[in-house]
């Protein structure tokens, strides 16, 4: 049975999502790192492949931009396909004490969406990374020789124009990234009782004006996906 969003048949799609949010980025990742990726998805272009890794089903799939478009694809993952870890890998703007290039893992998301306030009665929830995945994280992380920053981001609605005094309080409150899709997601595992991380490169830093050239851009994808699937789905697991 698909969903309105997603055309996939039920056990087309690994307990298991890597979830960047441009499907472009999806194709890219599922064609360099998987084993034999079929595509299982292509409804309103936001594209789905599954294939191997070490032996086990993965599932890469585009998410879109923002909260909203999140919340839709990952509600319809976790409970039409029985999805039980989601990874967003993306980007992220850096604020403070980091580094274009630097690798954040996301601890928790705050954020200036009512979306996780809609869902818990008006009150604020604490949206937090899974410990189990985030844990993995680190260790692979490590096993992979790859500097990895534990952070707290920030989810935003707004990418232009939004509240000029917010890089002053993200820097009080040593929050070093913002993006727009953590807070939703970790809000959605929480309630929907799966797992989920998201791994972020610094691919702007709002301090400096200092950017990621397009071919790092590339480069830190591959790895941000092979940091994901690794700790998704560990070596002899």
């Amino acid at each position: 049975m698909s969903t309105p969003h997603i055309e996939a048949a039920v056990g087309a799609i690994a307990d298991t999502v890597v979830l960047p949010g441009d499907p472009l980025r999806a194709r890219f990742l599922a064609h360099e790192l998987l084993d034999a990726p079929v595509q299982v998805n292509a409804r309103r272009n936001m594209l789905g492949y599954t294939g191997g890794w070490h032996g086990r089903p993965v599932t890469v799939m585009g998410g879109g931009m923002g909260i909203p478009s999140t919340a839709i694809y990952v509600t319809e993952l976790a409970r039409t396909y029985g999805v039980r870890r989601i990874i967003r890998v993306g980007t992220s703007g850096g604020v403070g004490e980091v580094a274009v290039g630097d690798v954040l893992l996301a601890q928790s998301g705050s954020t200036d969406s009512r979306f996780n306030r809609m869902q818990f009665g008006g009150h604020d929830l604490s949206a937090c990374a899974d410990f189990g995945l985030l844990r993995a994280a680190v260790d692979a992380a490590g096993a992979q020789g790859m500097p990895a920053r534990l952070a707290h981001v920030f989810s935003t609605d707004c990418f232009y124009d939004g509240d000029p005094q917010l890089l002053a309080q993200l820097r009080r409150h040593r929050i070093h990234g913002i993006e727009m899709e953590t807070a939703g997601l970790y809000g959605l595992a929480m309630r929907e009782g799966f797992a989920a991380l998201a791994i972020l490169a610094v691919s702007d830093h709002l301090d400096s004006g200092t950017s990621m050239p397009p071919e790092q851009r590339e480069q830190g994808l591959l790895a941000l996906g092979r940091l994901a699937l690794a700790a998704a789905v560990p070596p002899g697991s």
